[in-house]
């Protein structure tokens, strides 16, 4: 089970890369009154793959977790790309980036396949990744070409 919390850059890398192929729907992302935006998502748990060592690969299985990636302290969301009245459409996260303006103001732009974006302006980097349900097994591997 994982529970980060990112309060810089670098921090953030590490979430983006094991919320990495994260998918949703768009009715599970949510925006509160008091500044902060939630995603509830199934994450592939790239934590828990299979490594391979000198052609030998210990037995761990390929799994997805219920999830949720919360950021604080937003003032500002727009999405692109992305339906709020078709709730059911399905996301595939790819990445997390935080781009500065006034320090340590800025904006972090979460990107999904298939041109799909939201950005968010925040005071400041406070991001928190919660695995918070159990575990089963994930029938593929996400795969990016290029």
């Amino acid at each position: 089970m994982i529970r980060l919390l990112a309060l810089d850059v670098k921090d953030l890398e590490i979430i983006s890369a094991l919320a990495q192929d994260a998918v949703m729907k768009v009715g599970d992302i949510s925006r509160s009154k008091s500044g902060a935006f939630a995603l509830e998502m199934n994450r592939f748990a790239w934590d828990k793959t299979p490594k391979t060592f000198l052609g030998f690969s210990p037995v761990k299985t390929k799994e997805r977790r219920k999830s949720v990636l919360h950021f604080a302290r937003v003032v500002g969301a727009q999405m692109f790309g992305i339906t709020r009245s078709k709730p059911d459409d399905i996301l595939s996260l790819l990445a997390i980036k935080f781009t500065a303006t006034t320090a340590p103001a800025g904006t972090i732009e979460l990107t999904f396949s298939g041109e799909g974006s939201i950005r968010l302006e925040v005071e400041c980097i406070e991001c928190q990744l919660t695995d918070s349900g159990a575990a089963w097994a994930a029938i593929a591997t996400p795969e990016h070409s290029g």
